[in-house]
């Protein structure tokens, strides 16, 4: 039978909305069918005898410092990628990070993986625990990080201008969103306006899955600019970017991703 409640090093799966509200959803393959096509298999219910199954989670040592959420799913690709959290120290990205994966037995897959390159990097691959990710994710949110790993200060600054500076056109582009996040939950983020869901756009990648992207449709160019505010605000533990953008480029993205 397969284990639905408890994993083995800690208490119920669903006691992480607390802890990393974008990885409870109850669609994810946490709790039964698998988002994607599998690594070469599709998990089957399997049971454990006498003990619930453990808490499917890796830890990635020696990653590029300009890597993205993207960039961890495209080195794990077939796997149920349920959440990247990168780790910092000191407001420095420190080259690892923690992924939960979907399925126990998708662990061993992601292992296979260790020691291969991401660009010109070897990234090491460990078995991690829940209590190593959650020790992380408290360290993240206290200091209001968990995103991608930063740009420099001169770097952003010129950024942060050219943002200021751009046209609204009444779209918006969200990076770094959380993998499981749907439409509900960024109607939530920009709970002052009133979003239809059918003006909320989630980018998929080649393989059918969610970027880390999307596109929102605001009923002004007024409504956009007002609600970059919301630039660098969390949704759950992981800050959102947000940038100004327009029609073409949001349709170009959508069809990219058909």
């Amino acid at each position: 039978m397969f284990y639905r409640g408890k994993f083995a090093d800690g208490a119920d799966g669903r006691e992480m909305a607390a802890k990393r509200q974008r990885i409870v959803d109850p669609g994810s393959s946490f709790y039964g069918t698998s988002p994607g096509s599998g690594f070469m298999y599709n998990p089957p219910p399997y049971g454990y005898v006498n003990q619930p199954p453990p808490f499917p989670v890796v830890r990635l040592r020696g990653l590029p410092f300009d890597c993205t959420e993207t960039d961890v799913a495209e080195f794990f690709r077939g796997l149920d990628i349920v959440d990247v959290l990168f780790v910092h120290k000191g407001g420095k990205f420190t080259g690892e990070a923690f992924c939960v994966l979907g399925y126990p037995l998708q662990v061993d897959f992601a292992l296979q993986r260790n020691r291969q390159n991401m660009g010109r990097r070897y990234v090491e691959v460990f078995r991690s625990k829940r209590q190593e990710y959650y020790k992380a994710i408290a360290s993240e949110v206290s200091d209001n990080r968990g995103g991608s790993p930063r740009r420099s200060s001169s770097r952003a600054k010129s950024y942060d201008e050219g943002k200021d500076s751009a046209e609204h056109t009444g779209v918006l582009r969200l990076r770094g969103l959380p993998f499981s996040a749907g439409k509900d939950d960024i109607m939530e983020f920009f709970n002052d306006y009133k979003l239809s869901e059918d003006l909320v756009y989630i980018i998929m990648n080649s393989e059918g899955r969610p970027s880390g992207e999307a596109y929102v449709e605001f009923k002004s160019a007024e409504d956009s600019k007002a609600a970059m505010a919301k630039d660098r605000m969390t949704l759950g533990s992981r800050y959102i970017e947000l940038f100004p953008s327009s029609h073409n480029e949001m349709e170009d993205a959508i069809s990219r991703g058909r």
